[in-house]
């Protein structure tokens, strides 16, 4: 029996998103509706036996440390972590979009990030595995060819694991304030014949880097041989000091244990050292660790500071790791999007089989009347309505996302332009819309449980507390809504922000053809006049302070209208293919779209009132009157 996910799934990539059509393109040409299904098929199995089995264990068995013989510490993680890597890294999915040369399978993206859906419904806290597709991906773009051969190939096959090491503890988003430094290396690199030349590493101009990172996702295990780490950190000037700013930072690829060209561990430890874990909320299955490097823990090759290899150039750090960024980004708005998801079925679950309470008739309850599910009750239809509008249309978009990077890959070339910058206008979307919708669709899953729904008989509850660091991870939601108003709908004179406006009215013109979405087609074309009103109204003085006071709302109801242009589209492909509503999920989808121009979408006229007269209420108001 084909389970709701899958069913789910194979209409967004079939019917929806039309990926056969992908095909066509000389890339994916080997490739056909089967071997997509094939892959999808694995992938269900392994996270249906591997992952979701085993989430409860993760949550209750956190990562714990002890000495590891050398004077520092090890992680432990419980066995069935270690399972599971090695059957998701067995199944090829770390390598799935890569190339044949690469040992990767050439799928399009988009069938990607379905087939990684199952696992991420089955069990977030188990998976780190996007950090080291992000972190290899970064390397092929901006590492030498050697680097890429040695680091990000060794990632992608499964021996080694990555991480994104940014964050310090004394700066979090604010990236100019990192103090970790990186000095050339003066130590000399001994080649396969005992010589020694001056910093003349194949992997690299060497350096030692010296400094702490905080909030790093699995960066202490022993799940691989390895852990590759790309460090931002600064490189001092003529005077001794680093460069201030953003401009001064680089990034290193700073390896655990060190390798030769041939990617062969030396057996030599590099100078980074655990200081610590952080005991999250939730994720508790995924190591989250203070890294020292270069303290002296591990001395490395006769000096103080852990080796690292320049990628790029200097001073282009920033710049080289928002290729992982963005990456990870869209990635946690799945992440986000699939505990939702699983949050929501588990509810629908319950609600089918939970007997509570009597339907109320014209005459009251009658209370010698047998109880009822209840999901016959009208406010369990709603919340379980909110949860699927949620859901489904935050995976929907996020697919259309993913969509939009097969496009900018191998589409013609105006097409793949296009998609380049609709994909870069609707990242903070992808981000922070499913995790603070997805979130609340958490919440709502525990309040149909009722009581039982805050206990840990029943798994809602991590689900929630899986789903509060989403918020949080990979920028919060200041950061993504000051990205968006102020960077992502300015860009190229409003580029970007007119071509997602033209397909959202191309999308709205087609509903007005049909009698039942016609409503819904006006309403849309209103509250894009309405976001295009307010942004002009935000920008309309020129003073960032005033147009980025309210980024948040505007963040939130910019989003809505996305949702409800995506929510609109699908109804215009479920009537294709299903104009009768005679299949179940059919009329489920459309009754969620419903939801979402009823209850939903109306909600943007408090949101954006605030953005469009410039409202000083927060900004104004000054610290001690707190």
């Amino acid at each position: 029996m084909t389970s709701p996910l899958r069913s789910t799934l194979d209409f967004l990539l079939h019917d929806w998103l039309q990926a056969d059509a992908l095909t066509t393109r000389a890339r994916f040409a080997d490739h056909s509706r089967e071997t997509f299904d094939a892959v999808l098929d694995t992938c269900e199995r392994i996270a249906r036996d591997r992952y979701a089995p085993f989430n409860r264990q993760v949550d209750t068995e956190e990562p714990r440390t002890e000495p590891d013989g050398a004077g520092g510490l090890r992680v432990v993680l419980p066995r069935c972590t270690h399972d599971a890597r090695l059957a998701y890294a067995g199944s090829g999915m770390l390598a799935a979009a890569q190339d044949y040369e690469l040992g990767g399978m050439q799928l399009p993206y988009l069938v990607e990030a379905v087939a990684n859906t199952f696992f991420g419904v089955a069990s977030v806290s188990i998976g780190s595995n996007l950090l080291t597709t992000g972190n290899a991906n970064a390397i092929l773009a901006h590492g030498t060819p050697l680097q890429q051969q040695v680091f990000a190939a060794n990632e992608f096959n499964g021996r080694w694991a990555g991480t994104m090491c940014l964050s310090e503890p004394q700066a979090g988003s604010s990236l100019s304030d990192i103090a970790t430094r990186a000095q050339p290396d003066e130590a000399p690199a001994l080649a396969a014949d005992g010589s020694a030349s001056w910093n003349q590493d194949p992997l690299g101009p060497r350096y030692r880097l010296t400094g702490s990172k905080m909030w790093i996702s699995a960066g202490e295990h022993e799940l691989t041989e390895n852990i590759v780490h790309l460090v931002l950190a600064k490189i001092p000037g003529p005077d001794g000091r680093p460069v201030a700013g953003v401009k001064g930072i680089s990034l290193f690829i700073v390896p655990k244990r060190l390798v030769d060209a041939d990617g062969r561990l030396t057996g030599e430890r590099n100078d980074i050292a655990l200081a610590g874990l952080n005991h999250k909320l939730g994720w508790r299955g995924t190591t989250n660790t203070l890294l020292n490097f270069g303290e002296g823990a591990y001395p490395v090759r006769g000096a103080a500071g852990a080796i690292g290899y320049l990628v790029g150039q200097p001073g282009d750090g920033l710049r080289c790791m928002f290729h992982m960024m963005n990456e990870a980004r869209i990635a946690i708005g799945m992440a986000a999007t699939a505990l939702g998801l699983a949050g929501y079925y588990a509810s629908l679950d319950y609600a089918k089989a939970r007997l509570q309470g009597r339907p109320v008739g014209a005459g009251g309850k009658d209370a010698a009347a047998p109880q009822v599910p209840l999901i016959e009750h009208a406010d369990i239809k709603r919340m379980l309505l909110a949860q699927k509008s949620y859901c489904e249309g935050a995976l929907a978009l996020n697919l259309y996302c993913a969509r939009l990077v097969d496009d900018g890959r191998t589409g013609d070339a105006p097409a793949a332009a296009e998609a380049k910058l609709l994909l870069e206008l609707l990242t903070p979307i992808a981000k922070s819309w499913p995790s603070e919708n997805c979130l609340e669709a958490n919440s709502l899953a525990i309040q149909i449980h009722g009581g039982y729904g805050y206990t840990r008989d029943f798994p809602v509850e991590q689900y929630w507390r899986d789903n509060r660091l989403n918020m949080i991870h990979e920028g919060t939601h200041g950061i993504q809504a000051m990205d968006l108003l102020g960077r992502k709908v300015l860009m190229q004179e409003g580029k970007a922000l007119r071509l997602l406006a033209a397909r959202v009215q191309a999308t709205a013109a087609k509903a007005r053809q049909i009698e039942a979405l016609a409503p819904h087609a006006a309403q849309l074309s209103d509250a894009l006049a309405q976001v295009a009103q307010a942004t002009q109204a935000a920008w309309s003085t020129g003073k960032p302070a005033e147009a980025l006071a309210n980024a948040v709302p505007y963040l939130q109801a910019f989003g809505h209208v996305v949702l409800a242009w995506v929510w609109l589209d699908l109804a215009l492909a479920t009537l294709r293919g299903d104009a009768s509503l005679k299949i179940a999920a059919s009329a489920g989808r459309m009754g969620a779209c419903r939801y979402f121009y009823h209850y939903e979408l109306p909600r943007i006229a408090a949101w954006l009132a605030p953005v469009a007269r410039r409202d000083a209420t927060c900004a104004a108001l000054p610290a001690d009157a707190f």
